[in-house]
């Protein structure tokens, strides 16, 4: 199959892009290769570059993945072709590793003991040198293939199932030793197993079928196939499920800090995290953010999809009417086919629209979930101006993004970091630098604060440090992104 291209919009900005999903399902009598194949539609916006299902029937595992959307790799004769009692399912964006076929998931290794092991990872490891350098030294992995973080993990955890010792097993002993953000689901052919890193920064939901099970990255997966939600995985647990039941088991101590990323843009909005519903939280960041920075205009449009439920609490709690000033074609957002120069110059219009009827002669207000390097809203604010509108006021559902992250989501470097243009600590002449930048009338953002409060989670149980630069699990080694990073934080605090 050809190579799915990376998202980059039409302005060669590539927006945050979710690290994946994953899904698992244990329903003996059921299709669960169809079952997996929902549920990863579900979950399609958490990795748009490969997707791939293994079946275990109990004697063996079938693996079939490719590049490409849910859709462009499975087909009804190939989901008929996958039969067995558990199926564990992956959509994938690169995060580590390159875009290739072998770094498609789930992958999968045979243990000593002849056991097949297959396995999806939603998620980034932080101290994957370490891991190489083990799975190396055990002669797992050739380091000179630059295998993916998820190729030296499935090595490692098969490399522990031998002399009586047990898939459940060899997860116990190797956990404790893997740093950073996990999710995983796994399966050897027989039981269904899920895991958690301790500090929960991916969501992970247990659900409940009729006559089974399903584990999956976000709720909405879980509805989709009808599945009543039950729990999340908890930070530092592991489970497994058989005819037996659920099993789970403690392989290390909770420390709660779940991606706030998570309620701002990436989960969709169906979803719920920790008890609370994701459109919600949105909903309530808008009115935080009327608020905080409120704005005279005559119409509240969001930039669509993503900053729909902000731009509606901002208009209920400002009293500003809300409307849709631009029309979104969803079929943009991947394609085999590069534009031409002269598409190109198109820019943003590929995808978005304006509903010049709607907008001109307006003061409008555009509330948007987040700004990254700010390409984007330099050119919907020239298509706004272009179709008539009288004034473009921006207003931003998460606060400046200033640092990258290394727990999942593929952020720009720290320079390329719109909000990083200007040195200065006055967090009003950044406002200033940023909005002319993109060619706004006014620009505000929500405030860390808000933010979190409309979460209702816990301040110190969230990770926030694409906002603040506090990582809560560290920086990983030989990353280049992190040594700009230490160098940041060394001047922060001089």
């Amino acid at each position: 199959m050809t190579q799915v291209n990376h998202p980059y919009d039409d302005l060669n900005e590539q927006a945050p892009q979710e690290e994946c999903g994953v899904f698992g399902v244990w329903a003996p009598g059921e299709e669960v290769s169809k079952l997996t194949y929902f549920g990863l539609f579900a979950l399609q916006h958490r990795g748009q570059e490969a997707a791939g299902i293994a079946v275990g029937d109990g004697e063996q595992i079938l693996v079939f993945k490719d590049l490409g959307l849910v859709s462009q790799v499975f087909d009804e004769p190939i989901l008929e072709s996958l039969r067995g009692n558990i199926a564990i399912g992956h959509t994938r964006y690169t995060t580590a590793g390159g875009n290739t076929w072998e770094n498609a998931q789930p992958m999968f290794r045979m243990a000593p003991d002849g056991t097949d092991i297959a396995l999806g990872h939603n998620g980034n490891l932080i101290n994957y040198i370490e891991l190489l350098d083990k799975a190396t030294e055990l002669g797992l992995v050739d380091p000179a293939k630059k295998p993916s973080d998820t190729d030296v993990l499935t090595g490692l955890l098969a490399s522990g199932v031998h002399d009586g010792n047990n898939l459940f097993d060899s997860a116990k002993e190797l956990l404790p030793s893997v740093k950073g953000a996990y999710c995983l689901t796994f399966t050897d052919g027989h039981t269904l197993y899920a895991a958690r890193d301790p500090f929960g920064i991916r969501p992970l939901s247990i659900g409940r079928l009729e006559r089974g099970w399903v584990v999956a990255s976000e709720t909405a997966a879980l509805d989709i196939v009808g599945a009543s939600h039950v729990r999340e995985v908890e930070p530092g647990e592991l489970i497994a499920i058989d005819e037996s039941g659920l099993k789970s088991a403690r392989f290390a101590e909770t420390t709660r800090k779940g991606c706030v990323f998570e309620y701002v843009y990436l989960a969709r909005p169906d979803s719920v995290i920790k008890g609370r519903n994701v459109n919600e939280a949105r909903l309530e960041i808008g009115r935080k953010l009327a608020a905080e920075a409120p704005a005279v205009g005559d119409l509240v449009i969001p930039t669509p999809e993503s900053g729909t439920p902000a731009a509606v609490g901002f208009a209920q709690a400002s009293g500003i009417p809300f409307g849709q000033g631009m029309v979104k074609n969803a079929y943009v957002g991947r394609t085999f086919i590069q534009p031409s120069d002269t598409l190109r110059q198109l820019g943003i219009r590929l995808k978005l629209n304006p509903l010049r009827e709607v907008i001109a002669g307006k003061r409008l207000v555009v509330v948007d979930d987040s700004i990254v390097r700010g390409n984007t809203q330099r050119a919907v604010i020239r298509m706004l101006r272009e179709a008539g509108a009288a004034e473009v006021h921006v207003r931003i559902a998460s606060p400046p993004v200033k640092w990258p992250c290394f727990y999942g989501i593929d952020f720009a470097t720290p320079g390329e970091l719109i909000a990083n243009a200007v040195t200065s600590d006055n967090e009003a002449e950044m406002v200033e630098a940023v909005r002319s930048a993109i060619g706004a009338d006014t620009l505000g953002y929500v405030s860390i604060d808000s933010m979190v409060a409309a979460t209702e989670q816990p301040a110190n149980e969230l990770c926030i440090a694409c906002f603040d630069g506090k990582y809560p699990m560290g920086l990983p080694q030989g990353n280049s992104n992190a040594d700009l990073v230490r160098k940041m934080q060394a001047t922060a605090s001089s």
